[in-house]
């Protein structure tokens, strides 16, 4: 028996659950004023430091999308070659 129907999802593995998630906020909010982080990150922003900078960029305009570059390097590929459509 390789065991495979037991291989169920773990309680400790993914995202916490909203109500931890909403606790840890919580606790964080109590001990560190957002104003006095959001100064320091313009602090950084304005000293060069540009992991602050891609940081801001982020949250302020979000990330840009990514995109693959899928070429056949030279080869002459047809889909239906690949596929085999009857």
């Amino acid at each position: 028996m390789d065991g495979r129907k037991n291989n169920g999802g773990h309680k400790t593995a993914g995202r916490k659950p909203k109500d931890a998630e909403g606790k840890l906020i919580e606790r964080l909010d109590n001990i560190i004023e957002s104003d006095e982080v959001i100064k320091v990150l313009r602090d950084k922003c304005l000293n060069g430091d540009m992991r602050a900078i891609q940081l801001y960029f982020n949250y302020r305009y979000g990330k840009p999308k990514e995109s693959i570059d899928v070429t056949s390097g030279g080869l002459n590929l047809s889909f239906k070659d690949l596929v085999k459509f009857d």
